[in-house]
Order: structure tokens, then sequence, then C-alpha cells
């Protein structure tokens, strides 16, 4: 398909170090994870003004983390900014929202992605009387189901048939992919360093033996386990998402967005959430070069990638979110940054990317995109 003037182009891609909650990045307010990764996207593309901002946020602390991160970011008083809940989707949402705009001709410029620090997150509670505390909002009626992530996670992959050893084996092989990557130095372009942290805080070494030894996390029989799910975490991601006529302009390279797709399941499933987004895209787009798929669980990261008949192997070529972290309105968006850093930094022949993520209630959110020089 030859692009129109009003075709979506990301043409930046920027993400802080992924941290553990209560980690590195303990004293950073979304805010101030976010406003130096929308400063440095905005600056790789030399541009200066921007039409909006759009950020994935799911803990808070409210007060539309988008506008005051844009605020800090110095990016002028006259840029406003939305803030979308989409649960752990919400990132990848945002990019496809701008992308929508872009296309609609709202406008020509906008960042978009998303920030999440479980560190800084506000206590929450009902207004009953006494006030009882929560830890996190409905996902669904509960008469409707509405699960804990984990338990789902576990029913997702017993009734996909997923093993618990070949559970152990992808968070294996996520957290060796991943410190391939640090020690190779594939994530020096794409990191912007926040309070003196400069690098990913959770991969580490295992081995089968070790993640063996790991007992079931949240239910007694299940097999998802603390070492082959993902951490809670604090992070941001931000790209910068353009008209084909101001890339073409400026002479940039990025990734054309091909087609983006939102479904949804029982919430009672929610881990499979991504599966029907990701065949609607799959049948528009045709089979990826690379795949960027959120590894919140393994099971479920599996269940999901079988029932739309993608090789296990071809995903997070440099480790997913079981090694680097799911701080989790971010982690849409650390998909497409992943993928620009592969496709349009790496400069290694690949030319189209599939990025997707399953999210609380059921919903799922996929998008394909395309190298375009």
């Amino acid at each position: 398909m030859i692009p129109d003037d009003r075709t979506p182009v990301v043409v930046a891609a920027r993400r802080t170090p992924i941290g553990s909650a209560g980690g590195a990045l303990k004293g950073c307010a979304v805010d101030e994870l976010a406003a130096p990764v929308l400063r440095a996207t905005l600056d790789d593309a030399g541009l200066s003004d921007v039409d909006d901002v759009l950020l994935g946020n799911v803990f808070g602390p409210g007060g539309n983390p988008a506008r005051v991160a844009a605020l800090r970011a110095g990016l002028g008083r006259g840029v406003p900014g939305v803030t979308v809940d989409r649960q752990c989707a919400s990132g990848l949402a945002a990019i496809a929202m701008a992308a929508t705009a872009v296309r609609a001709g709202e406008g020509e410029v906008f960042l978009a992605g998303g920030v999440e620090s479980a560190s800084t997150a506000p206590h929450r509670a009902w207004r009953t009387d006494p006030p009882r505390p929560y830890t996190r909002a409905p996902f669904a009626p509960a008469e409707a189901g509405d699960p804990e992530m984990g338990a789902a996670a576990d029913l997702v992959a017993a009734r996909a048939g997923i093993s618990r050893a070949r559970q152990d084996r992808f968070a294996l092989r996520s957290h060796a992919r991943a410190l391939a990557a640090r020690r190779a130095g594939r994530f020096a372009g794409e990191l912007v360093a926040v309070g003196g942290v400069d690098a990913d805080e959770r991969p580490r070494e295992f081995t089968l033996e070790r993640l063996a030894r790991f007992r079931p996390a949240f239910t007694p029989d299940g097999t998802a386990t603390a070492a082959n799910s993902c951490g809670v975490n604090d992070g941001a991601a931000a790209v910068l998402v353009v008209s084909e006529r101001v890339r073409r302009e400026r002479g940039l390279s990025g990734l054309r967005l091909v087609v983006a797709a939102t479904g949804a399941v029982d919430p009672n499933l929610l881990g499979l959430g991504a599966v029907p987004a990701m065949r609607r895209v799959l049948a528009a787009a045709g089979p990826p070069d690379v795949v960027e798929f959120n590894e919140a669980f393994a099971g479920q990261a599996l269940a999901c990638l079988d029932a739309v008949g993608i090789d296990e192997e071809r995903v997070s070529p440099d480790g997913g979110a079981i090694a680097l972290g799911h701080p989790w309105g971010a982690s849409g968006a650390v998909l497409v940054v992943r993928l620009f850093a592969r496709l349009v930094r790496g400069g290694g022949g690949e030319r189209t990317g599939l990025a997707a993520l399953s999210a609380g209630g059921g919903v799922g959110v996929a998008a394909a995109w395309e190298v375009v020089a």
C-alpha cells in the first residue's frame, strides 16, 4: 500500500530503564518518569511542536498525568494531554489513538506511550464506614467473573495444556536474551537515564534447575511462579507519531502503522484478550518478521501465541516482560519501542513487526508495523 499524507508513522521511540517496585526508580513519580522520555523522543526527531500527548496509566495518581508530564517536559503550556486506561494495554492503545488522530487530520505530531510507578501509586480505599482498602479496581462486574490475574493465568495455561516445564523454558529464554542484549548494547539507543538509573533492574541469570524450585505463586496446583511471571515495575515509554507528510518532509525513517485492532474475551480468561485482536491484525497484514508480545505470565503468553500460530522462538528476540518487567500502563508502548529499535535502528533487514498484549477485563490490543524510509 502506498502511504498517503495522513498515514501515521512512528519516527522516534524511547523508554526509561524498567525498575522493580520499591527499587531503583522508587523515588520517581509518574510525571518524573515520563517527562524525560517525552523530551528525548521529541528531540530525537528534531521537532519542537506537538499537537497532543497521550499516555497510558493504570494506578494513578490521577490528575491527567499526560498533561502534567507534558508541562514538566517543557513542551509548552499550549500542549494538552490525555491519560488512557485500558489496563495493561494502555500504552499500545494510546499509540493507536494517536495514529487515529493523525488519520483524522486532528494534528500531525503526537507523543504517545505510557507510564507507571507502582512504587509511588497512592493507596486506595472504598468509601465505606470504615474505609475498606483495595489493591486493584474491578476488571469486570463480580457476577461476570473478575478473577485475580495470576489465578486467571493458571486457568488459561491449564485449559491450553501449557506445562510448567514449557513455561520455565520460556522464562529462561526471556532472561537469557535480555542479558545478551544488554551485554551487546542493544538497549543503549532506546534508554533515557532517570535519577541516575541507566539499566533495567530485573534481568538475571537463571537455570532450569533453579526455575523448577519456585513454588506456584497464585493457586495451589498452578504453574505460574514468581520466576516465570513478570514483576511489578516502574517505567515509562513513548513514541513520536507523525503524519507521512511530516516524516517525508523531515527525511526520517520510521515504522508505518499498517493496521491496529482491539478485541475482548470472557473476563474469566483475561489472559487470552489479545487473541481476537491478533487474528484480525494478522489476517490484514500477514506474518511479521518480528513479534513483541507482552510476557505477563509465560503460560498466558504461550496460550495466545499457540492460538494464533506464532512460534514462541520468534517472540521477544531481546527478552520480554518476564525479564525486563511489566510497568502496566507503559508496557504496550515498550513493545513498540523495542520494535523500533530492532527494525529501524537495528538495520538487520527485518521490515515488519507485530506488537500485542492482553489486559485486565479480557481486553487485548494488537498492531502491525512496517519499516518506511
